[in-house]
């Protein structure tokens, strides 16, 4: 486990259980759609380079701004 991560675990020991179960719901919550992200673009690599393209042509249109 990172270092960073063994601050933020200590840091939610302090809080209140309810809190705590909260911010678990939500880790797991993001978890669960990077699984769905990862196995949706693995099946699907046509899908994210139309997306790619989409966006290239956007931007040159003006439409938008690189990251």
């Amino acid at each position: 486990m990172t270092e960073l991560m063994q601050r933020a675990l200590s840091a939610l020991r302090e809080l209140p259980e309810e809190q705590q179960d909260w911010i678990a719901a939500v880790i797991l919550e993001e978890l669960e759609s990077e699984r769905r992200w990862d196995e949706l673009l693995a099946a699907s690599p046509e899908l994210l380079e139309r997306w790619a393209t989409e966006a290239e042509a956007s931007l040159a249109r003006g439409e938008g701004r690189p990251l």
